[in-house]
This record gives structure tokens, sequence and C-alpha cells, in this order.
């Protein structure tokens, strides 16, 4: 089943592009929860024409977006967490304390556009994080959870 996604859904794809799902997830989620349309003949013609139409401000949303993604290059990110025996960790550090460690530096990014490598970081030390800014600009993020005296 080929459909038109009317907004980003995760693991799938972005807002507007066309994909092919299969039949009962498209019938059962997708369409009734609003996230897509069927991709008929008349409905990938007004796609077309409205990404036509949209293309010059998309470039400069790129604009802004890589704008942002060098700030973020140039940060050093220090996320301080209390610490237990050796350089383990008393609970973990996520996507939402990464996003925090952000927004004390100036740069406000909502928590879904964050994804830690490796899910949840439960040891001290250097770690990666991908931040999303637009469906073409991804900023690979390096910062480093430290422990804290207690």
């Amino acid at each position: 089943m080929e459909l038109i996604l009317k907004q980003d859904v995760e693991n799938l794809g972005f807002k507007d592009d066309v994909v092919t799902v299969k039949n009962g997830y498209g019938r059962n989620f997708l369409i009734p929860t609003g996230h897509a349309i069927l991709a008929t003949s008349s409905a990938k013609k007004v796609l077309a024409e409205n990404l036509k139409q949209r293309a010059y401000k998309e470039a400069k949303v790129v604009a802004e977006a890589n704008e942002t993604a060098e700030a973020l290059k140039a940060l050093e990110i220090k996320i301080p967490a209390k610490v237990g025996v050796g350089t383990k960790l008393f609970g973990s550090v996520n996507n939402a304390d990464v996003v925090d460690a952000m927004a004390k530096e100036g740069q406000n990014i909502e928590k879904k556009y964050v994804t830690v490598i490796g899910g949840t970081v439960k040891r001290t030390g250097v770690y990666k994080a991908v931040v999303r800014l637009h469906r073409e600009v991804t900023v690979d993020l390096e910062f480093e959870v430290v422990g804290q005296a207690n």
C-alpha cells in the first residue's frame, strides 16, 4: 500500500514522503490517526505541486539548520551525574539530560530530535548523540558524563 505521510513517522519517513507499507499498518494505524493519506495519482500531483512551491522556503530552513548544526558542533557538553562505585552512575543519562545541557548552552532543541547512541548512559565517559535538525541535516554531538561529588 502506497501512502503519503502527512507528518513525520519515526522509523518510516518524513512529512510528504511517499512510502510503501503493509496494508494493515496503513489501514489500521496510519490513515485513521491522520499520519498518512492514500497515494492516489491526484494526491501525488498535488504533492508534487506543493513541494515545488515549498522548495524556496525549504532552502531557507535548511540554511538555518546548518547554522544551528555549526553552533552545536562547537559546544562542549559536560553532564554532571552522581557516581557510585568506580564509574557507575546512580540512575542514568538520556536524551532529556542532553537537551537540558544544550539548553544551558543556549541551544533549544526538542528532545524527540535527540537520540543518544546506545540508549541510556550508565557510566561516566564520552558518548555520542545524534541531533536531527532537519530531514537533510543531522549532527553527531559528543558529550561527556562526569561524576560529581556527593
